[in-house]
């Protein structure tokens, strides 16, 4: 039988419990039906970009419901990460469905990741950046534990530079702070901040507000 382990790093420590972790726990059951139109096709581009070889670890931060997870190769260890319970029950009950057996879940923070240095080839985070309280910590924790010569994948919604998208976003802002989205950086801001060193950018189209972002792991330099 295969056994998808879930379970808090902290030593069973209750996780603090915001109005976010409140929402996602409330909405889980919907988060599929209202979601997954608008996340997968991100996710199906930004992971399909890459060519993964059998044997490769890959790290899904943030990993929600579990919405990516077949997308990835059968033939590469997947590890998916979350802060909530109810939305990585939700990620168990695909897992098992689907026959996943290169899938293992923990409850764990984004911020502070419970893995050894240089342990990933892959370290992938969609739709999260903008809903962590400290963006610049999760790209640091992702380039730590991924390995010198692994990549990062981002999919993340920045500041519009453009006048009429910058009008389309405030019209949609009160939307995003609804589902705890804070968009708070340019793109180019949120790139001096972090330090990546990016290899490739794409969109799922032209108009689409949200960045799809190839990285390698630049943390030898700094």
């Amino acid at each position: 039988k295969m056994v998808i382990e879930i379970k808090n790093p902290d030593n069973g420590s209750l996780l603090k419990k915001d109005e976010l972790m409140e929402f996602y726990h409330n909405h889980s059951n919907l988060y599929d039906l209202l979601f997954k139109p608008f996340f997968q096709p991100r996710q199906k581009k930004a992971i399909g970009y890459h060519d993964f070889m059998p044997g490769e670890r890959i790290l899904d931060v943030g990993v929600g419901t579990g919405l990516s997870l077949d997308l990835y190769p059968s033939f590469c260890e997947v590890i998916g990460i979350d802060l909530s319970k109810s939305m990585l029950r939700l990620a168990e009950r695909k897992v098992e469905k689907l026959g996943l057996t290169n899938v293992t879940l923990y409850e764990m923070d984004a911020c502070n990741l419970k893995f050894d240095e240089n342990s990933f080839d892959y370290v992938v985070a969609t739709h999260i950046v903008n809903v962590v309280h400290e963006p610049a910590r999760v790209i640091d924790e992702m380039r730590r534990v991924a390995k010198p010569s692994g990549s990062l994948v981002i999919v993340n919604h920045f500041v519009s530079s453009n006048p009429i998208m910058a009008k389309v976003e405030n019209l949609l802002e009160p939307v995003f702070q609804k589902v705890g989205w804070r968009v708070n950086h340019t793109y180019e801001d949120f790139i001096h901040l972090t330090n990546l060193s990016v290899m490739h950018i794409d969109k799922l189209n032209k108009i689409d507000l949200w960045k799809i972002i190839h990285a390698s792991n630049n943390k030898g330099h700094c």
